[in-house]
Formats: structure tokens, sequence, C-alpha cells
């Protein structure tokens, strides 16, 4: 089941589409994944949130680094 409500990594607020109305930033999904014991993808998962996770603080240095450029 696809989940609705979305949320913004970087300034922390709810939404219904898939980018942030405030801050333009791609937002995540806000539900957990489903826990089991037995699962074998969960390594993947992980790895999958930390990779998302570097690219918005990667994205945030980028405009940083434009801004100190200009």
């Amino acid at each position: 089941m696809r989940h609705l409500i979305r949320k913004c990594p970087k300034c922390a607020s709810y939404t219904l589409k898939y980018s942030c109305e405030k801050c333009k930033v791609p937002s995540i999904d806000a539900h957990p994944a489903k826990y089991s014991p037995d699962d074998k993808y969960a390594r993947y998962r992980i790895a999958d949130r930390y990779i998302q996770s570097e690219e918005v603080s990667d994205s945030e240095s980028l405009k940083v680094d434009n801004e100190n450029s200009l």
C-alpha cells in the first residue's frame, strides 16, 4: 500500500506532494517500513536511507558553495 503523507527531510514539515512547497526539497515517506526479524532485505533499506540522507546534505552543501562563489 502506498502512503499518502510525506515529510520534508530539511524543514521537517509534512506534505502530500513529492517535493516540499517551502524549500523545494524532495520529500520522503513519513511512515516507517514494516519490521520483521526474518527480513532478508533490511540491510538494503538501511543503506538506501543512508544514501538518501547523504544526497540531501550534498545538495545543501552545493547550494552554499554556489552562493559563496557569487
